[in-house]
């Protein structure tokens, strides 16, 4: 697997939600910012996008976007129903109108439940539900774990400003 191409994949997606005139925000947990990083690497990134939140803890995820700690108990920090919140509650606290949200398990370690290389995502856009997905991209190791996800939210990204 070769290293995803980021500013590509950056540089679609902002001109997809520009092009739609759709303003967009991010919720990352195991990227710790790296979408947000890609997003401002594009020139007139700040026209479109609206914040990032990185959300690493689960008491982050709670106090910066609303996450109901009882959901995080109920279904573990890396599910798709923790997603669907993150993203969520970055469109409630933010100005934006598409977010994509990641929380994942990039390694080393897992368990036999969660493994590693396991990342859900959330896509939410204003006025359509909140679309969830679960990737298993396996042991690849942390650095390339955390590159496909972060490459995988941006076609998120993209493909949501397309409608």
């Amino acid at each position: 697997m070769s290293a995803p191409d980021l500013g590509a994949l950056a540089a679609r997606a902002l001109a997809a939600a520009q092009a739609a005139g759709l303003s967009v925000a991010a919720a990352e947990s195991c990227t710790g910012g790296m979408v947000c990083a890609a997003l401002t690497e594009i020139p007139g990134a700040s026209r479109t996008l609206d914040r990032g939140f990185v959300t690493y803890s689960n008491a982050a995820k709670t106090e910066m976007l609303g996450v109901p700690a009882a959901l995080i108990a109920a279904h573990g920090a890396v599910s798709e129903q923790v997603a669907a919140a993150m993203a969520e509650g970055a469109l409630t606290h933010s100005r934006a109108d598409l977010a994509v949200a990641i929380t994942g398990i990039a390694g080393p370690g897992g368990s036999e439940f969660k493994p590693e290389g396991r990342v859900c995502f959330a896509l939410a856009r204003r006025g359509a539900p909140t679309r969830t997905l679960t990737e298993e991209f396996g042991p690849l190791g942390r650095a390339r774990v955390r590159a496909a996800a972060a490459a995988r939210a941006l076609e998120l990204l993209e493909a949501g400003a397309r409608g």
